[in-house]
């Protein structure tokens, strides 16, 4: 039983994220979400209680994994690893979570309204985090004295683009869907453009660029 409930809450939550990603909150009907999840309005209710609701753990799909990608910053690791991990985890979410992104960048750009406090919280925090960690790796001497805010702006752009805007990317590639070799030349040449550009020492230089 329990099986069967948690695959009905993942069909109306799959089925919600592409309403509203598609639609907004305000114009997404949960007797649309039902019929996209091939499951009865009713079981909408049952599980969720409310379309606020709802919509409040589509968003929560979406922190967990952008708090998630986050770990190697907490690792404490070398800014050429961590960088590098960073950017790869932020395409899988690109890709794997879509229309999460979608609805979460609409969240954002109206200025958060469902975002709960405490998820608010978290993900500032973890920003800033990410932001210190760049700020010593260049006051090491690890990476090029750029500005770490506007860094981290430029690597979340240029990853969730390929989910938010999707239909450009589809548009100018002339492909329905991008495959494996799209997704791994994407997360290459962002990885590229960063190291290169913030001229991110590499693992085993570190000494001598302490020693310069």
């Amino acid at each position: 039983m329990s099986s069967i409930r948690e695959r009905n809450k993942q069909q109306i939550l799959r089925a919600a994220s592409e309403e509203f990603a598609d639609k907004g909150f305000a114009a997404t009907k949960t007797s649309d979400i039902a019929a996209k999840a091939g499951l009865p309005k009713p079981n909408v209710y049952y599980y969720f209680k409310s379309k606020e609701n709802l919509y409040r753990e589509v968003l929560e799909s979406i922190v967990e994994p952008l708090l998630a990608a986050s770990a190697p910053f907490n690792e404490g690791s070398h800014p050429h690893l961590v960088l590098k991990d960073y950017i790869r985890s932020k395409i899988r979410i690109s890709r794997e979570l879509p229309y999460a992104s979608k609805v979460f960048a609409s969240e954002i750009m109206h200025g958060a309204p469902h975002l709960t406090a405490e998820q608010a919280g978290q993900l500032n925090a973890q920003a800033k985090h990410n932001i210190d960690c760049i700020q010593r790796w260049i006051d090491q001497g690890l990476m090029a004295k750029v500005d770490p805010h506007h860094l981290l702006f430029s690597i979340w752009a240029a990853t969730q683009t390929y989910a938010d805007f999707d239909w450009q990317i589809s548009t100018v590639t002339g492909k329905a869907k991008l495959d494996d070799a799209d997704y791994e030349a994407a997360a290459e040449t962002i990885i590229r453009l960063v190291l290169k550009g913030c001229e991110v020492v590499e693992p085993g230089a570190s000494e001598q660029v302490k020693s310069a």
